[in-house]
């Protein structure tokens, strides 16, 4: 989808966050596209991840505007942008290792009125491997199962923002590979907005529409990938 027929799914301004005393994100402002990724990235510790925990409500956010389709939203807890389309694939995956990978899966159904309430088949047509594995336990999977597992159950939700923090931490390559080719899917499919915070540069560039770069918190560069070099993205995440 290009960005001009994009449709702004989420919209931040002036986005602040506090942790205690200290102060992670100054004024983030941030945009993202239905049928397109918005990959956030910087360095550690830059606040990629307080950022996803703000947007997704596991962290009250100290000050800002947040709009999500259209709505302007007040602060609220993670359970509420759940139900209105937000979904959250964290950092270090948090599956739950003695749910069965189907009972994992199940648990997205809090957020769906009971007719929607199943396990759609694509799942395990994007994830073949879940289908063979429905009845182990979570713990019992190896890394890359468990990412797969835990993109799957932001699926369920049917979301319209879909939230990804390093989903390639940590995973062997063709796994990255397949992830990789997930995103794309539901990309190009056009029926969420995507954000990615990623370390890995290649794989980032390979998928991203949109770029925002963090620094201490601070936004440093942003635009669409047509409008900014390889080399100068490369840099600012670098330093």
């Amino acid at each position: 989808m290009s960005t001009s027929d994009a449709r702004a799914m989420l919209e931040i301004h002036g986005l602040t966050l506090h942790y205690g005393h200290s102060k992670i994100l100054h004024g983030v402002d941030l945009t993202a596209a239905t049928g397109e990724v918005t990959c956030v990235m910087g360095t550690n510790g830059v606040g990629k991840t307080s950022l996803i925990r703000a947007i997704s409500g596991r962290h009250t956010r100290s000050g800002g505007e947040m709009i999500l389709d259209g709505e302007t939203l007040p602060i609220l807890p993670a359970h509420q942008l759940a139900r209105k389309g937000v979904a959250l694939v964290p950092q270090g995956r948090e599956i739950f290792p003695l749910l069965t990978v189907r009972e994992n899966l199940e648990t997205g159904f809090s957020t769906l009125p009971k007719p929607d309430r199943t396990v759609p088949e694509e799942m395990f047509e994007l994830f073949p491997v879940l289908k063979e594995m429905q009845h182990r336990r979570g713990g019992d999977l190896s890394g890359g199962q468990q990412q797969q597992l835990a993109i799957a159950r932001a699926l369920i939700t049917r979301p319209k923002l879909l939230l990804m923090d390093e989903p390639t931490e940590g995973i062997q390559p063709n796994i990255i590979q397949m992830i990789g080719d997930v995103i794309r899917k539901l990309r190009d499919e056009g029926r969420m907005a995507i954000v990615l915070v990623e370390q890995y540069f290649d794989f980032a560039f390979d998928l991203a529409d949109q770029f925002t770069v963090l620094r201490r918190g601070e936004v440093i560069m942003a635009g669409a990938k047509s409008e900014l070099s390889r080399a100068a993205l490369l840099e600012s995440v670098s330093v």
